[in-house]
């Protein structure tokens, strides 16, 4: 009997730019906060033009997870990223939107559509391409922010919001 791997879906979209290629075998998946509020409007497009106005390339993100769980396509996956300072060229950068309340103090608000399109693309990542990577929040790599406002290890041990 042969094992069908269902594909997740993952909005696709296009940078219009050629970013230098990863070398280094992925030893992270990290997880982000786009640190705004969790409203529905954010989206890759708007995280581009954030990262843009610091003057990146563009988007650091390889993946965003909107607040309904829709997940979009940032960076392409063999693309190094901007997201985890001293670690761009060895991690997958996934940022949900939210992370900050209505007066910017870090808050869990992520929806539990995003909760579930962490866990399922997270999976998918492990199981299609990174088996080994270590899957951890940005603070975890020693950010000095909350990022991504939750514990990322012990949410996906306990499989829980």
């Amino acid at each position: 009997q042969e094992e069908v791997i269902t594909m997740i879906n993952i909005k696709e979209n296009k940078l219009y730019i050629n970013i230098k290629k990863r070398t280094k075998p992925t030893k992270y998946i990290v997880v982000h906060c786009s640190a705004t509020q969790n409203l529905l409007k954010y989206t890759w497009k708007d995280i581009d033009a954030m990262h843009r106005a610091k003057g990146w390339a563009c988007i650091g993100y390889h993946f965003v997870i909107r607040t309904d769980g829709t997940i979009e396509r940032g960076r392409p996956l063999e693309s190094i990223g901007a997201h985890a300072k001293g670690h761009n060229d060895e991690s997958i950068g996934i940022c949900l939107i939210g992370g900050i309340d209505s007066k910017g103090h870090s808050v869990d608000n992520f929806t539990q559509a995003q909760k579930d399109s962490l866990r399922e693309l997270v999976g998918y990542l492990k199981d299609t391409y990174y088996p080994d990577a270590e899957v951890l929040g940005h603070r975890d790599l020693g950010a000095k922010k909350d990022c991504p406002c939750f514990d990322v290890r012990e949410f996906l041990r306990c499989g829980s919001h």
